[in-house]
This record gives C-alpha cells, sequence and structure tokens, in this order.
C-alpha cells in the first residue's frame, strides 16, 4: 500500500518583509484510498502545504520531511515528482498558449510513464473522460486553459487527474469558482478516479459544500502553519456551524 508521509514540516518564503515562516511543524499521513480534507482560515498555510509538496522553488523547506513510499520527496525534481506518482490541482491553472490540450495530455502521460500510451486505446480514454466530465470534444483541440471559463479549467484540471492516474493528488480549493452542477461534476471526477486508482487524496478546501460530494475520512483544521485540531466528517459540520473562532487565540495567531 502506498503512503505519503508529511514529518515536522516548516516551510518559510521570501516576502517584502523578509523571510517569514509559513509552515511551522506539520504533521500528516495520507495512505492509498484515503481521502483527507484540510479546512482553515485564510493564511493559514494550507497552499503553502499544496506547492511544497509539488516542489515551487518559491517556498523553502528549513526542516522536516516528505516521503513518498520511503522515498525522499524533497530530493526530487518536479518532474521527478510527478513520475513518482504526485499530482497537484491548481487553485489557478495557468494558461499554455500553442499548446492544444491533447498534445499536453499525451506529452504529459509519456513523460510519466516513459513511453506513449497506445494511440488507440489513448484516444478512446480521453474521449471517455472528456464525456464524463461534459467537456465538448472541441476543447481537445483548443490550447490549454486559453479562453476557458473557471468551470472549465477546473473541469481540465480533473481531466489530466483521470488520465494521468497518479498514487496521491493535492487538489489546492478545487471547488472556488464552480456553480452547484460545475462542482457535481468534477466531484463525480474526483470520485472515479479514487475508485478506478486507489488515489489518495488531500482536498485542501474552505467550504463544506464539497464534502458532500466527495467524502473524507478525516478532516484537518490549519491554523498559522499548523494542524490545530483533526477528526472525522463531523469536524467538518462543526466547522460550518462554528466558524474558526475557537482557533484564533493569541497562542496560535502569534
Amino acid at each position: 500500500m502506498s503512503v505519503l508521509e508529511i514529518k515536522d514540516l516548516h516551510v518559510s518564503v521570501q516576502t517584502d518583509q523578509g523571510v517569514t515562516q509559513i509552515l511551522r511543524g506539520v504533521d500528516l499521513v495520507i495512505n492509498e484510498g484515503e481521502i483527507h480534507a484540510i479546512m482553515g482560515p485564510n493564511g493559514s498555510g494550507k497552499s503553502t502545504l499544496a506547492y511544497t509538496i509539488a516542489g515551487h522553488p518559491k517556498y523553502k523547506v528549513e526542516s522536516g520531511s516528505i516521503l513518498l513510499d520511503g522515498a525522499d520527496v524533497l530530493t526530487m525534481t518536479v518532474d521527478e515528482r510527478a513520475r513518482a506518482g504526485l499530482f497537484l490541482a491548481m487553485q489557478y491553472p495557468v494558461e499554455i498558449p500553442g499548446v492544444t490540450v491533447t498534445n499536453f495530455l499525451r506529452t504529459a502521460k509519456t513523460a510519466i510513464e516513459g513511453e506513449a500510451p497506445p494511440i488507440r486505446k489513448w484516444i478512446k480514454d480521453v474521449r471517455e473522460s472528456m464525456a464524463a466530465l461534459r467537456m465538448d470534444k472541441s476543447f481537445a483541440e483548443r490550447n490549454v486553459n486559453e479562453g476557458f471559463s473557471g468551470g472549465e479549467k477546473k473541469r481540465n484540471e480533473i481531466l489530466q487527474l483521470e488520465l494521468l492516474k497518479p498514487k496521491f493528488a493535492v487538489l489546492d480549493e478545487t471547488d472556488s469558482g464552480l456553480d452547484v452542477d460545475a462542482l457535481k461534476i468534477v466531484s463525480e471526477g474526483v470520485n472515479r478516479a479514487k475508485e478506478n486508482t486507489g488515489l489518495g487524496l488531500l482536498l485542501i478546501t474552505h467550504y463544506t459544500r464539497i464534502l458532500r460530494y466527495i467524502k473524507p475520512d478525516f478532516v484537518h483544521v490549519f491554523v498559522n502553519g499548523r494542524i490545530a485540531e483533526q477528526g472525522g466528517p463531523e469536524l467538518a459540520d462543526r466547522l460550518e456551524d462554528e466558524g474558526y473562532d475557537r482557533f484564533l487565540t493569541p497562542s496560535n495567531v502569534g
């Protein structure tokens, strides 16, 4: 069984005010097939954790470790992390002018697998995934995210998730900007990926509405770069009712 382990992770970032510590000792273990939701107020470090796992150069790991099946993720380049089985769905997916969705997906799949997928099966898989995500087939020949609506960009992220088949995925506020219909379609795609591959999932969100469709096994509350509390799905319901005020004491925000 695959496992992603984060141990005592401390991360800083360079800002206009100098070096600022964001993560202050994060411990988290995600096993294959588990769904972990991370919730918390703005600025608590949720996206920093996501981008640190993915290898964004902006974030400096001061101490701690990230292990994927015992291998040191922090020594890997971004592409090595992808080949090892890590995937990040970004909160704000970028446009890639001049690169079609079809070419992007096939190039990414080839890079991860080490060989190009058989063309007929690949075309069939792409078409089936696009249809399931209610994406018009014309999107295959459009440039990546160029002129896409917010919901279309998020569906394109989940299309990549379904086709690239990572071991672990980090979804950074994938629900932001989605209407109810798009949220259901995106959630269905995530659930299919989990059912088909045993995907382990780290789901970052502010709201419980996506958790009605993607049921978490564990919920973690992030405050000031740490996990302040954790529990089962019922914790998300409590946060919906009470908010984060009880965590925002001077000792937690200082």
